[in-house]
Parts: C-alpha cells; sequence; structure tokens
C-alpha cells in the first residue's frame, strides 16, 4: 500500500507508514546488540566493559548527524506542504553536504582527542587499550554515520521510507556477517568489531547517495545544484537542536553513568549497564522511529495549515504511544532473564544485570510520551521546545538523579534514576502540550 503524507490517515495508514522507520531503527538497535554479543562472547568481559565506557563519546560525535536529519527534513517536509518543490530539493542537498563537512572536522578532532578523553573519564588501563583500539577506527567512520544517521530521517521526507528500511536492513546484515568474519574466523578482536561497524556505516552512506543523485530516483527528493543558504542552515540547526541536545546529553549522562558505576560495581557494573543500554536502545528505538516516521506528516500538515488532519495526527500516536509503552514494560521483565544469559556472563554478574534491567525498565511506561513529544514540536518547526524538553530530559534531571539518588539507595539508586527523571519529564512534556495547544491546533 502507497501512502503519500497528503493523504488522510486512518490508525491502520499511520502504522504502515511509520512501520519502515520503526523497523529500522529497531534492526539498528538489534546488530547493535549483535556486536556487544560477539564482543562479549570473543573478546571477553573487560573487551566489552571498554567498548561501552568509550561508545558514548563516539555516540556525541556522531549525533549532529540525526540534527541534520531531524531539523532538516521538517523544514523540507515544510516546504512541500507549502508546494515549493525546488526550494525543497536545494535544502535537502545543502543539508545534506554540510552535515557530511561537518562530520570531516569532527573525525579529525576525535582522533586526536580520544585518548586524552578516555583517560579523563577515568578508564582503567587494562580498559583503555581496548578503547583506543576499538575508538580510532570507528572515529574514522564519523562522517559516514552522519550520513547514514541524516538520510534515516529525509527517507520518510522523500515519501520512501520502505527504501531507507532496506537499505538500513543491508547495512546491518553486513555488519553481522563482518562481526562473525573479523572476529570469529580472523580472531581480530575489538579491532574486528570497529571494522564491522564502520564498513557497515559507509554502505548505509554510499547508498542514499547515488539513490538520490539517480535520475531515475521517483521520490519527492533529488540532489540538484545549490546556493548556500545559512538561514536555512541556521534554522535547520535550531530546529533539530533537540535531537542534538538528545544525542550529546545522553553520551554525557551514559559517560557519568560510567563513572558512578565504576564507583560502586567497577566492570562489573559497567557489563551490566552495556546490556541494559543495548536491549533498552531496542525498545526505545521503536518510539525513537514512530517519531520520525510520524513527524514529516505532522510539518506537511502544519505547513498545509490542514489542522483537522494535525489533530487526527497527534491523537491517533497518543494511541500508539500509550499502548505500545505498556507493552515493552511488560515484556522486558519476561526476557530480562533470556536476553542476559547471552551474553556469557558469571552467575554473580548475570544476577546482577537481570535485577538491574527490570528496574531500570519501568521507565519505558513514560519514555516514549518524552520523546514523542520532542519529536512533535521539532515537525511543528518549534525546536526552542523540543530542545527544552530534550535538555531535561536527557540532561538536568539524569544528571540531578543519578548524582542524588545512589547516595540514598547505594547501587540501586542508579538503575532507579531513569525512573525519576522521565517522571519528571513528563510534567514539563504535558506542560507544553496544553500551553501550545491553541497555537498550533492540534488539541
Amino acid at each position: 500500500m502507497k501512502i503519500q503524507i497528503s493523504e488522510h490517515f486512518t490508525m491502520k495508514k499511520l502504522l504502515i507508514f511509520c512501520l519502515p522507520s520503526i523497523t529500522m531503527m529497531v534492526f539498528t538497535s538489534v546488530y547493535g546488540v549483535v556486536d556487544g554479543l560477539f564482543v562479549s562472547n570473543y573478546a571477553g568481559k573487560t573487551a566489552f566493559s571498554a567498548i561501552n565506557f568509550i561508545m558514548p563519546l563516539l555516540m556525541a560525535f556522531g549525533s549532529l548527524g540525526f540534527m541534520f536529519g531531524t531539523g532538516g527534513s521538517a523544514i523540507v517536509a515544510k516546504t512541500i506542504g507549502e508546494g515549493r518543490k525546488e526550494s525543497a530539493d536545494q535544502y535537502f542537498t545543502m543539508i545534506v553536504c554540510v552535515n557530511f563537512i561537518v562530520g570531516i572536522i569532527l573525525a579529525v578532532t576525535g582522533f586526536i582527542f580520544l585518548k586524552p578523553a578516555a583517560i579523563l573519564m577515568k578508564a582503567s588501563e587494562d580498559m583503555l587499550v581496548y578503547c583506543l583500539s576499538y575508538g580510532k577506527i570507528l572515529i574514522c567512520f564519523v562522517p559516514f554515520f552522519m550520513l547514514q544517521n541524516v538520510f534515516q530521517s529525509f527517507f520518510v521526507a522523500a515519501g520512501k521510507p520502505d527504501t531507507g528500511l532496506k537499505i538500513s536492513v543491508l547495512s546491518g546484515i553486513i555488519n553481522m556477517i563482518l562481526d562473525f568474519v573479523f572476529m570469529g574466523v580472523f580472531k581480530w578482536g575489538v579491532t574486528g568489531a570497529a571494522v564491522a561497524t564502520g564498513a557497515s556505516q559507509t554502505i548505509g552512506a554510499l547508498i542514499p547517495v547515488f539513490y538520490f543523485a539517480s535520475p531515475k530516483n521517483t521520490s519527492l527528493l533529488h540532489f540538484v545544484k545549490f546556493r548556500f543558504n545559512k538561514s536555512v542552515i541556521s534554522r535547520t540547526c535550531t530546529n533539530g537542536s533537540s535531537e542534538l541536545m538528545t544525542n550529546i546529553s545522553m553520551s554525557a549522562v551514559n559517560m557519568l553513568y560510567n563513572v558512578q558505576l565504576m564507583k560502586y560495581a567497577e566492570e562489573d557494573g559497567i557489563s551490566a549497564y552495556g546490556v541494559i543500554m543495548y536491549v533498552s536502545f531496542i525498545f526505545v528505538s521503536i518510539f525513537i522511529g514512530f517519531s520520525i516516521g510520524s513527524a514529516p506528516i505532522a510539518s506537511f500538515n502544519y505547513g498545509a495549515k490542514n489542522s483537522d488532519e494535525l489533530k487526527n495526527i497527534f491523537r491517533k500516536s497518543l494511541i500508539v504511544i500509550s499502548c505500545t509503552a505498556a507493552a515493552m514494560t511488560a515484556l522486558s521483565q519476561i526476557i530480562a532473564s533470556p536476553i542476559t544469559k547471552t551474553f556469557g556472563f558469571n552467575p554473580e554478574l548475570y544476577k546482577l544485570t537481570v535485577h538491574a534491567f527490570r528496574i531500570y525498565a519501568v521507565s519505558f511506561l513514560l519514555a516514549g510520551f518524552n520523546i514523542y513529544g520532542s519529536s512533535f514540536f521539532t515537525a511543528l518547526n518549534n525546536g526552542i521546545v523540543s530542545a527544552v524538553i530534550s535538555f531535561l530530559r536527557t540532561l538536568l534531571f539524569q544528571v540531578v538523579m543519578v548524582l542524588v539518588i545512589p547516595l540514598i539507595f547505594g547501587l540501586d539508586g542508579i538503575w532507579v534514576s531513569i525512573i525519576f527523571a522521565e517522571g519528571f519529564a513528563v510534567i514539563v512534556t504535558t506542560f507544553f502540550v496544553f500551553r501550545n495547544k491553541s497555537k498550533y491546533g492540534y488539541m
């Protein structure tokens, strides 16, 4: 069923339209878990702890891709809704080019400062070797990682979420195959894991480049000649600042979690947290995928001044988020044990991980509303409100909670802190939703 963003969306159409984005995000998360499984089983606990220790820093470098993607696709989709197709193509091409140039600058900077950063984060001597072996290779692929991220959003705006899904699945399968070859067969350890991930990111970035440059491209967007427009780039950065804030904040908070866990539980705590992050990202990616998939619909109808359809999308989205949150929270309690077993931990670490994950998973009841709320305001081209929600949710509330709650509950306080943070964020999101309902007409 081919669905255009200009159509009236029933619940069935909304789910079908968003399914490729959801599947793409989930699949991306799954092959991240496979990476962890290979490292844990072939390179050992210390190597597994090390890549989870350095990964937040690497993700922070790639987070600008999400900013350009979400912020830019909202502007481009709104421009299409206004009937200015030629301008939409020019904005799209310019944003992709700027994104890649910024990626090159970040890769060079990251390569230079990776070791001092790892030392500053208090990586142990044993972990530092693995951190650098993994990080120095992966940091070189940051420009392609950023391109891959930016195209995830633009495929939806182009009306081709299924094409984005196919490319994501292909790059993920290649990543898993190379993981097996480089780690299982060649015994390259964490170096093999880094090369496998980098290769898959490169494929996920270059195929869309050829697709949008092809004269046979049937999507709503095409690469064209453009003149640099400082205003559009500025609005892209402002509008996508919430996604940048989300990703950088998540990386910063994950680093803080690692520091706290080294203090309370040492390497075992970081290993347990690594499993929780892998699995929880699969769950949270459902919310992220739905938000990415539904955002261009909201942007288009906002640009077309179709308030009735905007209300329709908003109401149906809240129903989807509510049902999904309840289902995944229940499921997480069931799968905590079998998932942890696949990482081959010793009994003590297994028990710690299962206990921690079941506590942490309660936050899924709340996270979806905050993720969707931030994305929805980005789609409405209100980057400031979106950024405030993201800043409070992913940085301020979590930092305060992870520093304060463990003083009361010890190690368990680290796992509980995310629940308190998401709870406070729901209050903030609800406040902005009701405050802006008349301005945008979604209620």
